[in-house]
């Protein structure tokens, strides 16, 4: 399936519950045995996103990615159109060794277990303007502004742009065949995927250059980073500040609860 024939195509999410090695001290802190089964207003992370994925109009089903299959589909709902498979070593990796297979066919969409403010209405936001300009792959951001316009004092990674500072919405379309290329790129940088000028310079002197210097949208910087390896990416930033906010830190579950209590 190319990328231009995805718009009107319901899509498969992958949904990342893995861990990383080790006890995760958020867990375990929370007593329970996994970062994605910590409960928000009463229920595990995973089910929540689970169920927001399933609210979208334009989702079809759910392959849930993890290497604790039995533990997280026993959180999961009893719900026909979700799927629990072994997740590999990195995330990467993981999606690739699915994609485009029977039980997850393109187009995708990916996000992640700790994403537990996310909701329908930013899924459908995020797809229809993927649809709007086809792509191999797309991914969306945050932009500070909006992020702190709503929570003024939330810490982000930021990376820094000409025209805007943007953190990553956790939320990405797969749209065929060639995010492939794509996805090796990732598996081979993805212990400097917080990194951004990292990613950058596997692109080229100049490109960097510019991204250093700020002479450069981040827009322009992806287009042109992507046209290098033989492929059409976009970033497609996003309204909703809700969307920036993932648990890797504790500051950031608190910030998540308060919002269900509606203080943030």
């Amino acid at each position: 399936m190319s990328a231009a024939d995805t718009a009107s195509v319901k899509r498969t999410a992958i949904l990342l519950a893995g861990r990383r090695p080790g006890v995760d001290p958020m867990a375990q802190a929370e007593g329970v045995a996994l970062k994605a089964l910590i409960p928000i207003a009463g229920e595990p992370m995973v089910a929540r996103v689970a169920r927001t994925l399933l609210a979208a109009p334009e989702i079809a089903s759910i392959v849930v990615l993890t290497q604790d299959v039995d533990v997280i589909a026993a959180a999961l709902p009893a719900d026909p159109r979700i799927r629990v498979e072994r997740s590999g070593a990195g995330i990467a990796g993981s999606v690739s060794a699915v994609a485009g297979g029977a039980f997850a066919p393109w187009p995708l969409f990916v996000t992640t277990a700790d994403h537990a403010l996310l909701d329908p209405q930013t899924v459908s936001a995020f797809l229809a303007a993927v649809a709007a300009a086809p792509a191999d792959i797309a991914f969306g951001m945050v932009e500070r502004r909006i992020v702190h316009a709503r929570f003024p004092h939330n810490r982000r990674t930021w990376l820094k742009f000409r025209g805007g500072w943007w953190t990553g919405a956790n939320l990405f379309a797969l749209n065929g065949e060639g995010a492939r290329t794509a996805l090796s790129l990732w598996s081979e940088v993805e212990q400097e995927r917080k990194k951004g000028w990292k990613l950058v310079a596997r692109f080229g002197p100049w490109l960097l250059l510019r991204a250093l210097t700020r002479t450069i949208t981040l827009q322009a910087g992806v287009a042109a980073a992507a046209r290098r390896i033989g492929i059409v990416a976009r970033m497609i930033p996003l309204a909703d500040p809700l969307a920036a906010v993932d648990v890797d830190k504790p500051s950031d579950l608190a910030l998540v609860r308060q919002v269900f209590e509606g203080k943030a």
